[in-house]
């Protein structure tokens, strides 16, 4: 089993039970994503896909903020040279790691929670967006902002659209518009508006209780099957399905639940 680093540069990690806490840890800055931030969540993401003993990922921020988006000080500094003939701009191979991190957390096994309190603001916004569940506080901040500095939220765009649909991701993404927590609750980005950090932990908790009397597996499928939604004919997704609930009814975790079930008892994975 491969195990996550002992200590991380710009990121906290704690275990518990099967929750892992992961605390993006670059408060002076806001938790700006830097080139070791975004390497270090990659890093993490991708031990993820093979820890089924992990059920639940909790992503936030130190010192009271989300995550602020990229640290503008390190993109003004970076890829002064063209791109050679011929060559790809190593901007644009740049920026598209940022999707390949992204596409790691949207489709990772786990549920993904988000808590949000400060800001939420670019690529904060991005990684918001594929959480699987989202809690906000009202007096936390939003926005697509990089087209008021003259860039392009490329690889956010396509997963804000998903969240909130096309129409809603052209008017934030094309003002710029900055927003509270409220807004971001009714618009879908956010599951739960809760008033300030204290009500912030006491939702966690409840959500990630809810979790716990869900089969890892069997939420994994399921995640497997939502996912394909919209990307493949509805007969595939269907096909895809069917064999999903098929490999779920035969696991071990059914065996488990069904015994639980009848015996009036919880199952052995919402203690664990």
């Amino acid at each position: 089993m491969t195990e996550f680093a002992d200590t991380y540069e710009t990121l906290l990690l704690r275990r518990e039970r099967s929750r892992l806490h992961v605390t993006l840890n670059r408060p002076e800055v806001k938790n700006a994503l830097n080139p070791t931030l975004i390497g270090e969540l990659k890093q993490v993401f991708g031990i993820l896909r093979s820890r089924r003993d992990i059920k639940v990922v909790i992503l936030r921020g130190a010192g009271g903020t989300f995550c602020a988006g990229a640290d503008l000080k390190n993109m003004e500094q970076s890829f002064s040279e063209a791109p050679k003939p011929g060559e790809r701009d190593p901007i644009a191979l740049n920026n598209r790691e940022y999707g390949t991190f992204l596409e790691m957390v949207n489709t990772t096994p786990q549920v993904v929670v988000a808590a949000v309190e400060g800001y939420a603001i670019a690529g904060g916004f991005g990684i918001l967006c594929v959480s699987d569940v989202a809690i906000s506080t009202e007096g936390a901040g939003f926005a697509m902002s990089e087209t008021a500095i003259g860039i392009v939220p490329a690889q956010i765009a396509p997963f804000v659209a998903a969240r909130i649909g096309v129409p809603q991701t052209r008017h934030l993404a094309l003002t710029a518009a900055r927003f509270k927590g409220p807004e971001a609750y009714r618009l879908g980005i956010a599951h739960y508006l809760v008033k300030d950090t204290a009500a912030l932990d006491a939702k966690l908790e409840e959500v990630l209780k809810q979790i716990d009397r869900c089969a890892p597996f069997a939420n994994a499928a399921t995640k497997a099957v939502v996912m394909k939604v919209g990307t493949e004919p509805l007969s595939s997704v269907l096909d895809f399905a069917a064999d999903k609930f098929a490999e779920a009814r035969r696991s071990p975790e059914a065996a488990e639940g069904l015994r639980a079930f009848a015996e009036k008892r919880p199952p052995k994975w919402a203690v664990e």
